[in-house]
């Protein structure tokens, strides 16, 4: 097997990146750390520590206290420069939102804790512009039983559950097609921060590789797609995302 440096296979995904025409980018919990949000199986965490018998992580704000970190910057970056077709995100955070990638262009395939959405009509919106207060109602799980007086969705009467895709419940419809339709589409998919393991969402890169995409991944530890990956970064996200976006803004400025 040819060897790269780190530097080279830097040099390459920034190349890849620039020169992409439809370039889908895919985040899981190690794009959050950052943000002082613990993620679930990188080394120190909520899995990880479970299986290890010790207690999980405490995340170093509130959830819904924390801000956008550079690693969100740098998608929003690449989104400016007009090269970012598409955003799919395993995290409920809202911190892609929260950073300036609209939702036309981004999927959270397992929700957005600051959404709630109507079964009906499937139009998201916020638990305060409904006027569900969680104390009263509760979380508004999909599971949990309705109850009479909650509110109801004001563009059609219909139910409103809690945005989050909790354990059993089926991912949202029509964001995972169209993760599917742009993976498909996608000559360069590239993970940040994700172990690839839970799907159907970790199966966006496989669909993106089988249909002829290059596939970068940037995750501190083993992925299923490691060995297929035209290139794997095993390092921290800080260490490696900075080079590359450096290199991306030199050759758009050079070609510009």
């Amino acid at each position: 097997m040819f060897f790269m440096s780190l530097e080279e296979n830097i040099d390459l995904a920034a190349k890849w990146i620039a020169e992409s025409k439809s370039l889908v980018v895919f985040t899981g919990a190690g794009c959050s750390t950052g943000s002082g949000i613990p993620d679930f199986r990188g080394p120190d965490g909520l899995w990880t520590r479970r299986d290890k018998g010790l207690p999980p992580p405490k995340p170093k704000v509130p959830w819904d206290q924390a801000s956008p970190n550079p690693n969100h910057y740098a998608v929003v970056e690449l989104m400016e420069m007009g090269m970012l077709n598409y955003v799919i995100s395993q995290n409920i955070d809202g911190l892609h939102a929260k950073s300036g990638i609209p939702f036309e262009i981004l999927a959270e395939l397992h929700g957005n804790q600051f959404f709630m959405k109507c079964l009906s009509c499937n139009k998201k919106m916020l638990f305060e512009e409904v006027g569900w207060d969680k104390a009263e109602w509760g979380r508004g799980m999909r599971k949990e039983p309705v109850r009479e007086g909650q509110p109801k969705c004001p563009h059609c009467g219909g139910r409103l559950i809690n945005s989050i895709v909790d354990f059993g419940d089926p991912l949202p419809y029509d964001e995972l097609q169209e993760s599917i339709v742009r993976s498909q589409n996608s000559d360069v998919f590239f993970v940040i921060g994700s172990s690839l393991v839970v799907t159907p969402a970790a199966n966006m890169p496989g669909i993106a590789k089988q249909n002829g995409a290059r596939l970068i991944i940037i995750n501190k530890g083993d992925t299923p797609y490691d060995m297929v990956a035209d290139i794997k970064f095993d390092e921290k996200i800080e260490d490696v995302l900075p080079p590359i976006m450096e290199k991306v803004k030199e050759m758009v400025k050079k070609n510009n």
